[in-house]
């Protein structure tokens, strides 16, 4: 018999070449990152990594981040269900509108969000007059971080509810379900695998997020100052080493939250895989 032809090359040549593409996009670089940290001290790495305003812009860059990755996932989901399941005028135009914050560069968005929810802005006027300061406050850096993880959550949850048979809600209806609880006990279960990946995605896009953040943030030290902000201002003072400290902590803290989340995602995609049959 003949080998069966293949429409690409071998394991060997593809994993060989996998790897090569890898190593020059993605390991290299990160080596050059941590070899530029270690030309630091154990004394200069903590007093750099662990200074009051490099913890506050950790704390706020990771607490900002998850907080907007969060309510993506509510409304990312709500959003996704509504495209999915209803036709309705301009469904086209809001379907388009959720892919914006993809096509729109992030400076373009961080001064328009700054320009609505300033103190004279369309948005900011109303908000303040009720006390509510959006403008140069971590909210600020909250809503500028939801804008930009939005589609990440829709697009993932998106396909999962196309496939979704409607037939399933109709039924679980006809035996005397509650919506809640068809959706607590249907639905959730097959979309929160999607739904934990879109969560990560959100999270991860966040965490590094600098364009549209810079603007509405204020940048105040100690308040509204970001990590990645902290590393371009390393970089401007040529301490190339000490942005490198920084990036690196944030590096690895990503790294370790990402992959708690996608081991979570697959322990769900696990556990609801298995049925008694």
């Amino acid at each position: 018999m003949s080998a069966r032809r293949r429409v690409l090359p071998g394991f060997g040549l593809t994993m060989g070449l996998s790897w090569l593409y890898l190593g020059l996009i993605v390991l290299l670089p990160l080596s050059g990152l941590f070899l530029k940290t270690f030309t630091l001290t154990w004394d200069q790495f903590f007093e750099t990594v662990a200074s009051p305003r490099v913890l506050a812009a950790y704390r706020l860059s990771f607490g900002a981040a998850f907080l907007a990755a969060l309510v993506n996932a509510v409304f990312g989901l709500l959003v996704a269900w509504v495209l999915v399941r209803y036709r309705f005028p301009g469904r086209g135009l809001v379907d388009a509108l959720v892919d914006l914050p993809f096509a729109l560069p992030t400076a373009v968005a961080g001064l328009t969000l700054t320009t609505l929810y300033s103190h004279n802005g369309w948005y900011g006027r109303h908000l303040e007059a009720l006390g509510i300061k959006v403008a140069f406050t971590p909210l600020g850096i909250v809503v500028a971080l939801t804008f930009i993880g939005l589609p990440f959550v829709v697009r993932t949850v998106q396909p999962v509810l196309e496939d979704l048979d409607a037939d399933i809600e109709e039924a679980a209806a006809t035996l005397g379900a509650s919506p809640w609880r068809t959706f607590t006990h249907v639905l959730l279960p097959s979309i929160l695998p999607a739904l934990l990946s879109g969560f990560t995605l959100s999270f991860a896009r966040a965490i590094g997020e600098y364009g549209s953040v810079i603007f509405i943030s204020g940048n105040m030290p100690m308040k509204t100052e970001i990590a990645p902000l902290l590393i371009v201002t390393r970089l401007e003072q040529y301490d190339y080493a000490g942005a490198t400290a920084i990036a690196g902590v944030m590096l690895a803290a990503s790294f370790s939250l990402l992959l708690a989340a996608n081991l979570l995602q697959r322990w769900t995609q696990r556990r609801f895989e298995v049925r008694p049959g």
